[in-house]
């Protein structure tokens, strides 16, 4: 063999280990990326079963995003998730039918003495809602009272234009509209008129599409597609609600039946944890426990 051709042949096996060692290199740093990426939901690496979750509405988005990442992250974990309200979720949950029901409000004494327990994990507002072109920026607590006792009918007795108001609230099983009624109305009455939705995600459905209405819903549900006037002053946001200057303010709570265990306990442990933060903060609400 020539000396030409064992310099080229040396030259092609420089070239071929430089090229292993750069694509090692690649794959070790796209491994670790992918660690670091998952290593918040460790805690479920050697988990099995079921999570059946029914309840509060305001909940469903943090729920999903966590779900969502647990499930990719071990497929031998199922998490379903489904709405109906506040008072549905503590009814399912004390009669046995999920493992976890969801409330926007404390548990009342009646659920109290089902054997619920409650885990609270974040907090929530509750704002007035309206069509984006409505004029009005700003209301006070006692024109959203008027409005929603029905005695205020037409947007010109409030600065806007001659047009008639469309009421919405939601159901009575609704914690939204629990701590909106307590809250904001003071216990108040809401007019039997009102059209009634079965969650924030379809109020504020209802909301975007007549530009005459009026509705209530989570802060963490406000976007582009609706606006959310002041009230009494002061802006609906998390930084008041953190405040205490924006005072329609609540928690947010999973309740089981007894104390949870096996993988219901650990998944509750990681929405209450500081590496489910990120999942609230993106959802609109405020964790209790913050990110390092």
């Amino acid at each position: 063999m020539s000396r030409k051709l064992i310099h080229i042949n040396y030259l092609l096996g420089c070239l071929s280990l430089g090229v292993f060692l750069i694509c090692s290199c690649s794959q070790d740093q796209t491994t670790s990326s992918r660690s670091g990426e998952t290593k918040h939901l460790t805690d479920f690496s050697d988990k099995s079963g079921e999570v059946n979750i029914a309840g509060g509405t305001a909940h469903i988005p943090v729920m999903q995003k966590a779900a969502k990442d647990i499930m990719s992250y071990n497929p031998k974990i199922k998490i379903t998730i489904a709405g109906g309200g506040s008072g549905v979720g503590a009814q399912q949950v004390g009669k046995g039918l999920v493992d976890i029901g969801n409330t926007g409000r404390p548990l009342k004494e009646k659920e109290q003495a089902m054997g619920l327990v409650s885990h609270a994990f974040a907090i929530d507002g509750v704002a007035i809602i309206l069509h984006p072109d409505n004029p009005i920026s700003a209301l006070t607590s006692e024109q959203v009272a008027k409005v929603f006792a029905g005695t205020i009918t037409n947007w010109k007795e409030l600065g806007g234009p001659d047009k008639a108001i469309h009421l919405f609230t939601r159901d009575e099983a609704s914690g939204t509209r629990a701590v909106f009624v307590k809250k904001l109305l003071k216990n108040g009455p809401v007019a039997q008129h009102a059209n009634v939705t079965p969650s924030n995600g379809s109020m504020k459905t209802s909301i975007a599409s007549d530009s005459g209405a009026i509705g209530y819903c989570s802060i963490g549900y406000i976007d582009d597609m609706i606006k959310a006037p002041q009230l009494d002053g002061v802006e609906p946001t998390n930084a008041n609600c953190v405040s205490g200057s924006y005072p329609v303010m609540r928690k947010l709570y999973m309740n089981t039946k007894g104390e949870p265990e096996g993988l219901v306990k650990t998944f509750i442990d990681f929405i209450c944890s500081k590496n489910a933060a990120s999942y609230i903060k993106a959802s609109g609400y405020i964790p209790l426990h913050a990110e390092d």
